[in-house]
């Protein structure tokens, strides 16, 4: 029996992942340590969507590889070279390689290498977990996607679309609300395109587990709009359900129909500003959530207003920012590069937008009285999220899942803040 470490970086299924791994672990006969300095072992669930993350994962890689190590995730599939380059004798697990996990660990804890970064056969619904947060349930309803951005390595670590069945999904929420969680989070490599492979889709999903009796809350992760005019309609009708967190993460990238074309994205500017007044009709308070790049190879300063313009149009209540960054692997890699000083300034200009956007739309909050639950232990404390998934803080001590009914005082651009109410 070995102390093992893991940790996790990246999106939500990476996360999801890591729990996995960690259920496997001590389904395994091992035990996890709660530091690397503890442990016989460690094993790093890596991210490699950008050059900075994919640096942190490098420098992670070297502090942890004094041990026997495991390098898991995206960053071994999509650039296993690299990774070997800083340490030539850890074991690579795939992200779609879950099925491998003790075999791989066994092997590395015996002082011998093993790449295990071919699929396996292996379905992760129904896998063993330790949970990292006791109230949120991850739960992935597909692997890979079926899109071919031209700047994402997610396609050249995750593969072709995978989507698991309705009804192995439903019994994994059942599992994860049963085991105390009050939150569930259905989250995949693209959630838009779920079921097209297996004649389903989003929607019917979404319904089928609002449709379990326990009182929870279901977030909805990220879509790419490429995909929702087929399910638009039967999708907003899916969230008139109380059950449903009032939030769409739906990653538009920019707002110029030629970059999105250069970058393969399948969708136009128009089909985002459609999804967002859809929303704002049906639902008086709708979370919007988006992601931005700047600074594409091929985007000249004309796309680049056309962006600012999506956004002052729009009004997204989150953007998740980034400069654009060549993946290697990827096509856009290949072509000519903006200089880096435009970028940085061009990310400003979104940042500082961004900002006020996301005050202005916080502050519309104040005043609001409702039931918040509290599913989140940050540096800061304990924080909750309201219906439409805003993120709220109090100054009163509360327990990680609990709710209460709190009054909003104040806003900033990241949280709303208030009170409990008596």
């Amino acid at each position: 029996m070995a102390k093992i470490f893991v940790e996790a970086y990246g999106c939500s299924a990476s996360f999801a992942d890591s729990e996995m791994i960690s259920g496997l672990i001590v389904n395994g006969g091992h035990t996890l340590a709660t530091d690397s300095t503890e442990s016989d072992l460690n094993l790093i669930v890596t991210c490699s969507v950008k050059d900075t993350t994919a640096d942190k994962m490098m420098y992670r890689i070297k502090s942890l590889k004094t041990k026997p190590l495991i390098v898991a995730g995206c960053l071994p599939k999509a650039e296993k070279e690299n990774v070997e380059k800083f340490t030539k004798n850890a074991s690579l697990l795939g992200p779609s390689s879950l099925g491998k996990t003790l075999e791989v660990i066994n092997s590395t804890l015996g002082g011998k290498k093993q790449i295990a970064l071919e699929d396996s056969d292996v379905s992760k619904v129904g896998l063993p977990k330790v949970r990292l947060n006791p109230t949120v349930g991850i739960v992935e309803i597909a692997s890979g996607c079926m899109s071919e951005c031209t700047f994402c390595q997610t396609k050249l670590s995750k593969g072709d679309l995978s989507s698991y069945r309705l009804g192995d999904i439903v019994r994994q929420v059942k599992t994860e609300i049963k085991e105390g969680c009050k939150e569930v989070w259905l989250t995949s490599t693209d959630n838009g395109c779920y079921g097209l492979d297996i004649g389903t889709d989003l929607p019917s999903l979404v319904n089928t587990v609002s449709e379990i009796p326990e009182d929870f809350m279901i977030r909805v992760g990220m879509m790419n709009p490429m995909y929702m005019p087929r399910i638009k309609e039967k999708l907003i009708e899916s969230y008139d359900n109380k059950k449903v967190f009032k939030f769409l993460h739906i990653p538009v990238q920019s707002g110029s129909d030629k970059v999105l074309n250069d970058m393969k994205r399948g969708h136009t500017s128009q089909t985002f500003r459609e999804i967002v007044k859809k929303t704002k009709e049906k639902f008086d308070n709708f979370t919007i959530s988006t992601d931005i790049i700047v600074g594409f190879p091929s985007e000249t300063e004309e796309d680049f207003q056309k962006t600012i313009q999506l956004l002052d149009e729009t009004k997204p209540d989150v953007v998740n920012l980034s400069k654009y960054s060549a993946r290697p692997g990827t096509d856009a890699a290949e072509l000519e590069q903006i200089d880096a000083a435009e970028v940085k300034r061009r990310s400003k200009v979104i940042f500082d937008q961004i900002n006020n956007i996301s005050l202005e739309s916080n502050k519309k909050w104040i005043g609001w009285k409702g039931k918040v639950l509290f599913d989140e232990n940050t540096e800061e404390g304990i924080k909750g999220r309201n219906y439409a998934y805003k993120p709220i803080a109090v100054d009163e001590k509360v327990k990680i899942g609990d709710s209460h009914i709190v009054e909003i005082t104040n806003a900033t651009r990241k949280r709303l803040i208030g009170k409990i109410a008596s």
